[in-house]
């Protein structure tokens, strides 16, 4: 598709992939959605992205990263079936994480029928420069259907700036070196705003940064996105009733910071990002190549063998005074979360009926009762091995950034891979990125494998579900 053009969404769900060539000096790239009514969002709620990864309605979902050769790959699910009446776009967005786009070779965003896998419509971004933020593309609704819009629009100011520009509130400052206030006498928005409503929002204007301040000049049309009013004027919401900003955010601002472990920087201190109290949630997001019906269509023939895959999240617990086990849905070790091991697991999904799938929470609180765990995940049944999953783990702190990385591509036989190492060193709770595929001998459990590999030193009995 060319810039501007649009094309219908024959489909009642889509997966959009947003794509780039990774190498050196590549930033890192995010996908991120915006639910909007009549330009703007309803509240913090409407912003789908790596910290808040499902809307509230189901209806879109950041489902994570995957690498196929030097392609990566970052994907949204969206139900257009779900999607709230009053929702009329959903704004599909990109930002570059320690760069710019114009240092992202191959950018290009895809729609894909969520349940064969059928591209519907393609928009490859050719003229990135200095943005650091990108719409690539817009789901809209047209008398009662679904359309595809190709954007290219891009902002200088970041997700922060972009985000801002929708109406979030972002508790941090849009990335800009103008001074707040400096922006307010700017030129007025150019007269040539057109029906495409990103026209006027140039990253390139001569003028500051336009996202640092209430009335930028790249301001969008009239009916189009108008800018959200500035945080400092908003004094008018708390006095009144809440009547139309009723939706509107009454919790902290979105953070928008995070952590990703790579093979060049595997490890992060919790205690330096803060995240040294109150809980910390484990989840692991997976997908395949292919798509296809039924409980395959979350995870691919090649994944579904059987009728049904199931996938354990478990950990390995050595606590500080020596004692030892694990956490786990074999066995119903589910742990427990208030008392030893301060670990427990919520629940078995055994279906995959679960949205959020397995998760492992962890209490911080009690953080010198550790001395290390470890995070693993093994197929229970349906599949021989990882083959074809593409998955993202995210460690989710209370208190400070979360902490996510992708797992490599599984070449081997193997059924169990050992996810994150943490480690209390005294001082310090430290995060290590495994991502490690282990293939147990013959008639060897996969908990044991991991047992061996890591030194735990446990006797393992058989057991089952």
């Amino acid at each position: 598709m060319r810039k501007g053009g649009n094309t219908p969404v024959p489909a009642s769900a889509v997966r959009i992939e947003l794509g780039w060539r990774a190498g050196p000096g590549a930033p890192d790239v995010d996908a991120s959605a915006l639910l909007l009514m009549s330009g703007k969002v309803r509240s913090d709620g409407d912003f789908v992205f790596y910290n808040q990864a499902a809307h509230s309605s189901g209806a879109v979902r950041h489902e994570g990263k995957r690498t196929m050769g030097d392609t990566v790959t970052d994907t949204l699910s969206v139900d257009l079936a779900r999607v709230e009446s009053a929702i009329d776009t959903v704004v599909l967005a990109a930002s570059a994480d320690g760069g710019t786009f114009g240092q992202v070779p191959g950018l290009h965003i895809r729609v894909l029928d969520a349940a064969g896998g059928a591209e519907l419509a393609r928009f490859d971004s050719e003229d990135a420069t200095v943005e650091t933020a990108f719409v690539l593309g817009e789901l809209y609704r047209r008398q009662g259907a679904w359309k595809f819009r190709a954007v290219g629009q891009g902002y200088e100011s970041g997700l922060a700036g972009l985000a801002t520009d929708f109406g979030i509130s972002v508790d941090e400052p849009p990335q800009t070196p103008a001074p707040p206030a400096a922006p307010v006498p700017a030129p007025a928005a150019p007269p040539n705003a057109g029906l495409n409503p990103y026209a006027a929002q140039t990253p390139h204007a001569a003028a500051p940064n336009p996202y640092a301040a209430p009335a930028p000049p790249s301001g969008p049309p009239a009916g189009a996105y108008p800018p959200p009013p500035p945080t400092a004027a908003s004094t008018p919401l708390p006095p009144p009733p809440p009547t139309a900003p009723a939706p509107a955010p009454a919790t902290a601002p979105v953070s928008l910071s995070k952590v990703t472990l790579t093979k060049e920087a595997p490890a992060v201190s919790l205690t330096k990002q803060g995240g040294t109290s109150g809980t910390m949630r484990v989840n692991l997001n997976w997908q395949v190549h292919k798509q296809f019906s039924g409980w395959a269509s979350k995870l691919g023939k090649a994944m579904a063998m059987h009728n049904e895959l199931d996938l354990d999240l478990g950990a390995l617990f050595e606590l500080s005074d020596g004692s030892k086990g694990v956490v786990q849905a074999l066995g119903n070790s589910f742990g427990s979360l208030h008392q030893p091991p301060f670990i427990h697991l919520d629940a078995d999904d055994r279906t995959g009926a679960r949205a959020a799938g397995e998760n492992l929470t962890i209490n911080l609180d009690h953080l010198r009762s550790f001395r290390r765990i470890l995070v693993f995940v093994t197929i229970y049944e349906g599949a021989r091995s990882f083959a074809n999953l593409h998955a993202t783990v995210t460690l989710q702190p209370q208190f400070g950034a979360p902490i996510d990385f992708s797992l490599d591509e599984c070449t081997v036989p193997s059924p169990v891979c050992a996810l994150a190492l943490i480690t209390n060193t005294g001082n310090d709770l430290v995060v290590q990125r495994e991502a490690r595929y282990l293939v147990p001998q013959r008639g060897v459990s996969p908990q044991r494998t991991l047992d061996h590999a890591y030194g735990w030193g446990m006797n393992w009995t058989p057991g089952r579900k």
